[in-house]
Parts: structure tokens; sequence; C-alpha cells
């Protein structure tokens, strides 16, 4: 039986809501602070969700200690909720729906479109979702507004999968972008530089695409992770000799491929003269700018090695990322080590960025669990 849409004001007589919400306001460079804000307002053409995880994202940290942009925002775009109002012009998503949200969404019908660089899009690099302010993704908050140009992105959870794993959905998505970026063939040979929790998505992407997997990070566990996430050859980053171990693994060819998800010069250039010729570096990691680095440049020209930057989600890539995630092929929830309450969201930041031995991927939930997960 078909379900009539609920409109706003129908929404408004079956759910109370609030005038008011906790949120964590951007008010400059590393200050953050939990502030009761009023309860964004939603349009014909939006839904309004009540968050229930968001993860942190790197791209959200840099701006925060940073101060790239001007205060005051607020942050979190990883977010995983469920419906609780919805616009009357709005059509199949529902009150009550479990959804994961996509705050960038192209306009797929523009010159950069149609090139299928969308993170370029002048309708993409608008942001969708707000908790208020200027719109900065909103989910370290407790509600927040979906608007029309993004509805296109939002994808329903099923009953059995849990809210970080719809929040999970844009993460994976950026990496499974960069990796059809790269046009591999079946059993070539990956260096991924770093075994995070960007890292690892890369190793677990890729190895479920048929490659080899070589995983390079400084931190034991984490190279005991890449191992359990698939890796082919686990190395330590820091070996004087790790060239040579890459050269030998390939049994002197070369990479077919070197992906740096940290923004570090040495790895850069050893990962790019470990290439064979005609192999692709390429940058994940590297959103800070400014930054600039030697490269020889004659490896790129004569050795025919690409350099490629690769960055954001790509939303025709939705329904391939959900159906990977909620089927549990690529089961993310390893990746997820501790979960915050919003009145932490400083402390999830901080851990985000100086990450210990057993911390990988950070959630923040309009709860008070504070913490490792068990």
């Amino acid at each position: 039986m078909c379900r009539k849409p609920i409109s706003v004001a129908e929404n408004s007589r079956h759910m109370p809501l609030p005038k008011t919400m906790r949120a964590v306001v951007y008010r400059g460079k590393g200050d953050l602070r939990l502030e009761t804000v009023p309860l964004p307002s939603i349009r014909s053409g939006d839904l309004l969700v009540r968050v229930a995880a968001c993860g942190v994202c790197p791209t959200d940290i840099k701006k925060i200690q940073y101060g790239t942009v001007p205060p005051p925002r607020i942050f979190g775009h990883e977010t995983a909720g469920t419906i609780v109002k919805t616009g009357a012009l709005v059509r199949n998503l529902y009150v009550g729906d479990r959804v994961a949200l996509h705050h960038h969404v192209p306009c797929q019908k523009c010159h950069f479109c149609r090139h299928k660089a969308f993170a370029q899009c002048t309708t993409y690099k608008r942001t969708g979702i707000t908790a208020g302010f200027e719109p900065a993704g909103g989910g370290f908050a407790e509600y927040v507004r979906v608007m029309p140009f993004v509805l296109a992105g939002v994808v329903k959870i099923p009953r059995r999968n849990d809210f970080v794993e719809g929040a999970m959905l844009e993460p994976i998505n950026t990496v499974l972008k960069a990796v059809r970026q790269l046009s591999l063939l079946g059993n070539d040979t990956v260096l991924v530089v770093g075994q995070g929790p960007i890292g690892l998505m890369f190793t677990r992407l890729l190895t479920l695409a048929g490659m080899q997997v070589i995983a390079t990070d400084l931190i034991p566990e984490r190279r005991s992770l890449g191992r359990r996430f698939g890796a082919w050859r686990v190395l330590n980053a820091a070996d004087p000799d790790l060239s040579e171990q890459l050269h030998r693994a390939t049994r002197g060819r070369g990479l077919d491929a070197s992906i740096l998800t940290v923004a570090a010069d040495a790895p850069l250039r050893q990962a790019q003269t470990a290439l064979r010729g005609g192999g692709t570096l390429q940058l994940f990691a590297h959103t800070v700018r400014g930054q600039t680095t030697a490269l020889d440049l004659s490896q790129v020209c004569v050795d025919e090695k690409p350099l490629l930057g690769s960055y954001s989600a790509d939303v025709t890539l939705q329904s391939t990322v959900a159906r990977l995630v909620f089927s549990r092929q690529f089961d993310v929830r390893p990746l997820i080590t501790h979960e915050f309450g919003l009145e932490q969201t400083a402390a999830a930041i901080e851990l985000a960025a100086h990450p210990t031995p057993d911390s990988l991927k950070i959630i923040v939930s309009a709860g008070t669990a504070t913490g490792p997960i068990a």
C-alpha cells in the first residue's frame, strides 16, 4: 500500500518538536562551544532530521583548528538520523525514516558535471544541510535542515543496520570515488600510505576490487589492522629499506598506483619513485591551501606517471556504496572505535586530530556516551 506523504502541518500534529536545541558552535580558531540555538525551520521542499550519529572528518578538523572559515558555524557532515518533519513538496521520504545524508550534491547538468568533475560544480560547492548560521553540515547538533538540492543524496538505512553505518556512507563514497578514478586492472599492485580510517577504507575497497594492496604505517596496531582489512603486504613506513622492500614486492616492475592518505612530503616522493612507468600517484590528504613540495617532474612527463587528486564524494556512487556497507560486504563497524556525546565534541575533534594507537573513526552523537566503544 502506498503511504501518503506527510506535510509540515501533519508532522507538527504527530510529532511535537522543541523550539530550541543543543548544538556545538564554532566561534573562531580552535573555539567550539555547546550552545542552545533555535530549531531549524524548514520550507516546503526540506526535511528536518533528528541527528543520531555524525562522524568527525579531517576537513572539519582543519577548518576548526586553522580557522580557515569565518564563524559562527555548526560543522559535521557525515550524518545519519531520523526524519521528524517533511515539507509539503517532499515525496518518497517520510517521518520516521532512518536516513544517511549527503551535504554536497552536484547539479549533473553543468560543464563540470558533464566532465564528471562533480566537486567543481557550483551547486556541489553549496552546502545543503544546516543546523543554523552559514550552512556547514550541521551534524554536531540535535537536528538539521536538509535542503531540496541535496535530497538526491539521502539514503534510507535498512532496519538491520546501525545509524553509525549510515554515517559512514559519505566517507566510504569519497574513497570509492578515488579508487574508481585510478582505472586499475585486476590484480594490480597498489600502495596505500597510511592505515588510519581513510587508509583502511582504501585497503578494503581495493581488496574487494581484486587488487594486491601493500599497506604502510608507522603504528604497529594500524599495520595489524591493514592486514585484517585485506592488505597483501604490510610494511613499516619508518623502515629505512622500505623502497627496496617495495621493489622486491613488485619483482622490480614497480607499483601500478600509490595512494597518499597522509599529507607528508617524504612518503609522497618515495611513493612516486616506487611507481612503474605509467603508474599513478594519487593525493587524497592534501587539502590545506598553500602546501607545496618538490617533485621530480620528469617522472610525470618522461616516465608518464600521472599525478592525480581526488576530493569529496560522487552521488552517482550512492547506491553502490549503500549496497557495500548495508550488506556488510564492507563491514565498517570495526573502523568505529570511539563515540562521544554532543557535549564532548571538542574532545572528539582533539582525539581525531591526534589519534592514539587504539583510535580510528570517531563518532559524535546527540546522546551522552563518551569514550571508546567496547
